[in-house]
């Protein structure tokens, strides 16, 4: 990676940190003429398995800021391979049920709901193709502290190869430098939630385990053998596998976990025969949190991503919150910073996305504790030779196999989480979405469902729309960083567009059509309404009627939702 030379220049934007958020956080303002420098410790993308989970508003994301989406289909795990999660006493062994994964299997029901869903792919993969679209980001680059003044910030930083500091100023900094964030630390952001719930040690290796399972694959495979237990993650069958297992870390440190050791461990927990090659390449130690910042926001810096959070890996919410973040909040700083919107709207990114952090962080712990359900029905305690024991009694009485398969199936909305990826919805009380007195659909288990709607602060719907013949998705509509006004060929065809801030219009039957009735089954409005939809692909106001004027009610509706006085 080519590093930067550093200079005088004044940025708009200092990105610390060079993960997945940061990155995608830099494309987004880039997207949007932002001049943006990003800073990362590490020499390059992340080489070892981590994040996994890619849900499909991330790929939307993505999809919005040109990245190659065919690239990320052939390199993400194939939906046929990971589509099942299972609990099996070994690899390719007795399995003792097995729930879906996030509809991989039904791709026809993912298609109505989203142009990009799910994936599995891991992040040592996905980084270097969003190193490749950055371009120039500066590694080996340490963020030390900063000096916030009336206009900008000035940021000091170490090149780590060269131990040089130096100074770099910017209009904003966004701290997205992950966990042990040294921006929120800098700036004394508390963290809100218990810092340690449990311990683990995971096993990085390179092996071909199609032969065990090849008849049962999945992402996922829980071990039960109670002298074993712990988790395989499947990043890839043929090739990339990760096991995890709780340690103590008051008795023992990873670096009692020498190579030997670790293939031991990760031979014995699957059931892996001694000829089939297995290489270890990394063991790491983690420790499970679920905290939330006490604040998104200390003047001019910002945080997202896990400098915002730290959430359980239960339902692998964490990168993607980040993502959602990052989408949030820059299209807010390019109109900020081009004059087309007041300061105060900088103060609706805490509002609307530290909440939706909360509800994803307890969600996300509810599914680790739930997942004791299983050992407690398998009879597991603290004696592990005893409770294997107990466990094979139990599975021999149709009663005792009843309840085990009763667990497991109650572990369902752990993986199955489509009304968190797409359902997560913004309120009125930050002033950016204006209600229309409408009510969102009810849904019996907001994890799992997801009901497409208008409803402002929503998620604009996906349909399948066409210009020409090109088939769109409604979210490619959103022109990078403009509003969108969505109308029916009616008045508010006609209306007059504000000359002074970004805002485009799409008018149905005219710029496209609507050739599967996709969108008049989700659009919500009336043949004389419209709706407007924020940067960010959010509605932010809806309405059933025509327009009472020209163009004052639009530009005055706008000035409203982004706080810009006339």
């Amino acid at each position: 990676m080519v590093v930067a030379s550093p200079g005088s220049e004044l940025y708009d934007v200092l990105i610390v940190g060079g993960g997945p958020v940061g990155l995608i956080e830099t494309l987004l303002l880039r997207q949007l003429g932002l001049s943006v420098v990003v800073l990362e410790q590490r020499d390059g993308p992340q080489t070892a398995p981590s994040a996994h989970v890619v849900s499909a508003r991330t790929l939307e994301i993505l999809r919005g800021v040109g990245v190659n989406m065919a690239e990320i289909e052939a390199i993400a795990q194939r939906p046929s391979e990971g589509a099942w999660v299972r609990w099996v006493d070994r690899l390719g062994g007795r399995e003792l049920g097995a729930v879906p994964f996030e509809s991989l299997q039904d791709p026809e029901k993912m298609s109505l709901m989203t142009p990009q869903p799910l994936r599995n792919l891991s992040q040592h993969q996905l980084e270097p193709v969003l190193y490749r679209e950055v371009a120039d980001l500066r590694s080996s680059t340490q963020w030390i502290s900063c000096v916030e003044r009336e206009d900008a910030v000035v940021s000091t930083v170490r090149d780590l190869t060269s131990g040089e500091t130096y100074e770099i100023s910017s209009r904003y900094v966004i701290g997205c430098d992950g966990a042990s964030s040294a921006v929120r630390r800098h700036c004394g952001i508390e963290m809100i939630g218990p810092d340690e719930i449990e311990n683990f040690i995971s096993i990085h290796a390179e092996a071909d385990l199609r032969t065990l399972v090849a008849h049962t694959p999945a992402t996922l495979y829980w071990i039960t053998d109670p002298t074993v237990q712990g988790t395989f993650i499947a990043h890839d069958l043929a090739s990339t596998w990760v096991y995890m297992t709780t340690y103590n870390p008051a008795t023992e440190s990873v670096a009692d976990y020498d190579l030997a050791r670790a293939e031991a461990i990760f031979r014995r927990a699957g059931g892996i025969p001694d000829d089939l090659p297995v290489t270890i390449r990394h063991v790491t130690s983690w420790r499970m949190t679920s905290q939330v910042a006490s604040q998104f926001r200390q003047g001019r810096i910002f945080l997202v991503g896990d400098a915002a959070h730290r959430f359980p890996p239960t339902g692998g919410l964490g990168l993607n919150t980040g993502a959602a973040e990052a989408h949030n909040l820059a299209w807010k700083l390019a109109w900020v910073l081009r004059g087309w919107a007041s300061p105060s709207l900088l103060e609706s990114y805490e509002a609307e996305r530290r909440s939706i952090a909360q509800y994803n962080s307890e969600v996300s712990l509810e599914n680790a504790f739930r997942l004791l359900e299983v050992w407690i029905a398998l009879g597991v305690d603290g004696d592990l030779d005893a409770s294997k024991s107990r466990a094979e009694k139990i599975l021999a009485t149709p009663d005792g196999m009843a309840e085990v398969t009763t667990a497991i199936e109650h572990q369902a909305e752990h993986f199955d989480q489509l009304g968190v990826q797409l359902g997560f919805f913004y309120g009125q009380e930050a002033g950016l979405v204006l209600s229309d007195d409408s009510t969102r659909p009810n849904v019996g288990n907001s994890v799992r469902e997801y009901v497409p709607t208008t409803v402002p602060g929503s998620r604009l719907p996906h349909a399948i729309v066409q210009r020409g013949d090109q088939e769109l998705s409604t979210l490619d509509l959103v022109e990078p960083g403009a509003f969108l006004l969505l109308c029916n060929e009616s008045a508010w065809a006609s209306v007059e567009l504000p000359s002074s801030m970004p805002v485009t219009r799409v008018v149905v039957g005219s710029d496209i059509t609507d050739p599967f009735g996709q969108w008049a089954a989700v659009c919500g409005i009336s043949e004389d309404g419209a709706i407007l939809v924020r940067p960010d692909q959010h509605v932010a106001w809806r309405t059933q009627a025509g327009p009472s004027d020209s163009v004052s009610e639009l530009q005055t509706l706008l000035h409203q939702l982004v706080r810009k006085t006339k």
